[in-house]
């Protein structure tokens, strides 16, 4: 029979063959986990069961790699009887992204004995030569011609060059090339009685989905994208209740359909067509001005707090500038992350710092 979706992405069909009492993983289906597929049975030593993804499998507990074959789509499992037909990973980006996070991670807390990429690709369990190609796949580059997109001499001068933009797109108004984020985003903002009324008649569909930057949580109206948040620090519960706690009288319908379109749209540009992308923002009307003020921000581009501050027009508001960007709940569109800290630091981020860089070199390597 059908099962449904999990956080994550992975689709499959079990039938049930002799023998088997069927899946006892809680949650109406829902596999913990990352939700790259459900495996069960014995892999052979790449599977993707229940824990974090690193070849721990159900039942015995040897690591040695029990559950999902990713790049198998069909296979059958001797131990319980179940064949699984036509396993779709909805992005291969968002396992990328795992081993690509602890790469970052690790580096950022030996920065100052700067490992070598061999040490780097062994700490996440990978050849060097497959550290490479994990690197090609999820951004096109090669993991040292990333990092160098990640240094504080490569932030300053990004901070430079991107302060002339919006000094030029401030200066000749909205009208100006130098807006090439805002072209791709169409904003549409509830007025201030819709926003204190809590989203009262909105209708939310959510979903969980995969993307190059992990699981994320995707909120749609029929204004366009209300809500975008990365949710593997919390969980999924907690990342709906925080959805709700945002729009407290809105009606919420969880519609994975719906999320999987809106992800292809914001996260694949080549398939998301040639319209702008409509979002749907609630805030103050200082958050509002903010937000909008972020979009000028080209991809591969980063600002400083004081920046944008200044460009607003509010070169005394630095720290309310900066509590709103922190405010944001539409992650990636509304580029909060391409703000850093004035010495060229890439600072905190609402989900997490090491996702932040990871955002910041994927847009500065593909405008490369």
């Amino acid at each position: 029979m059908p099962r449904p979706a999990r956080p994550g992405g992975g689709r499959y069909l079990a039938f049930r063959g002799r023998g088997n009492r069927g899946c006892r993983c809680p949650g109406r289906g829902r596999c913990p986990g990352h939700g790259h597929g459900h495996g069960h049975g014995i892999g052979n030593g790449f599977g993707r069961g229940l824990g974090n993804g690193n070849g721990r499998g159900l039942g015995l507990g040897l690591g040695l790699g029990l559950g999902h074959d990713p790049q198998r789509k069909n296979r059958v499992d001797t131990n319980r009887g179940i064949a699984y037909i036509g396993l779709m990973e909805t992005n291969d980006h968002h396992h990328d992204y795992e081993r690509i996070a602890q790469a970052l991670s690790y580096l950022e807390d030996h920065r100052i004995e700067q490992p070598a990429l061999e040490e780097v690709a062994g700490h996440v369990g990978l050849s060097p030569f497959h550290f490479q190609r994990l690197f090609s796949r999820w951004v096109g580059i090669s993991p040292k011609r990333f990092l160098q997109f990640l240094t504080v001499e490569h932030a300053r001068q990004c901070l430079v060059e991107t302060r002339s933009v919006l000094e030029a797109t401030f200066e000749t108004g909205l009208s100006s090339p130098g807006r090439l984020h805002d072209l791709m985003v169409a904003v549409d903002a509830m007025t201030p009685g819709e926003f204190r009324a809590g989203g009262d008649g909105l209708t939310i569909r959510y979903g969980f989905e995969s993307s190059p930057f992990g699981s994320c949580l995707i909120g749609v109206t029929d204004r366009g994208v209300c809500w975008l948040s990365f949710h593997d620090r919390t969980g999924p519960t907690d990342a709906v209740e925080e959805l709700g706690r945002s729009f407290p009288n809105a009606g919420l319908r969880e519609d994975t359909g719906a999320a999987a379109d809106w992800r292809d749209r914001v996260f694949d540009r080549a398939r998301s067509g040639d319209g702008p992308m409509p979002v749907l923002l609630a805030g103050t009307n200082f958050q509002l001005k903010v937000w909008e003020a972020l979009l000028r921000i080209p991809p591969g581009g980063l600002c400083s707090y004081q920046d944008l501050a200044r460009t607003m027009g509010r070169p005394t508001a630095t720290r309310a500038v900066a509590s709103a960007v922190a405010a944001n709940h539409i992650a990636y569109l509304i580029p909060c992350h391409r703000v850093i800290r004035s010495m060229g630091e890439f600072g905190q981020y609402r989900w997490g710092g090491v996702r932040k860089r990871a955002m910041v070199g994927w847009e500065l390597a593909r405008g490369a």
